[in-house]
């Protein structure tokens, strides 16, 4: 994993992203936020799984998905079955140490 700050390339209204095997980050300072790190962590981890490329395409795919669901940007961004695994354990820095494999796919569904 490779930390760069690179402010021009993250859209705005968000603080970074993951683009295996780099972390591309608008702020220095997250650089020490270990929260952060670890958000992008695990979409490395779930990039790794899909062989990158398929992650991106099923990303997108979801995405649009969500966005006929929602009508709203935001929550069609925060109901990624990727983010909404990130988000929930961001917090817990051991999570990647028992994570099991493809994970993300009990996120899918809504309860």
């Amino acid at each position: 994993m490779f930390l760069i700050i690179a402010k021009y390339l993250i859209p705005k209204g968000y603080r970074g992203m993951a683009v295996f095997p780099f972390v591309l980050m608008k702020y220095p300072s997250d650089k020490k936020n270990e929260v952060f790190i670890n958000h992008e962590k695990i979409h490395l981890r779930q990039q790794i799984e899909l062989l990158i490329l398929p992650f991106f395409l099923w990303y997108l795919i979801e995405y649009v998905v969500r966005l006929f669901q929602y009508k709203n940007a935001d929550l069609a961004y925060h109901n990624i079955s990727f983010e909404r695994e990130a988000y929930r354990n961001e917090a817990n820095i051991n999570y990647l140490k028992n994570r099991p494999f493809f994970r993300f796919v009990q996120y899918l569904n809504h309860k």
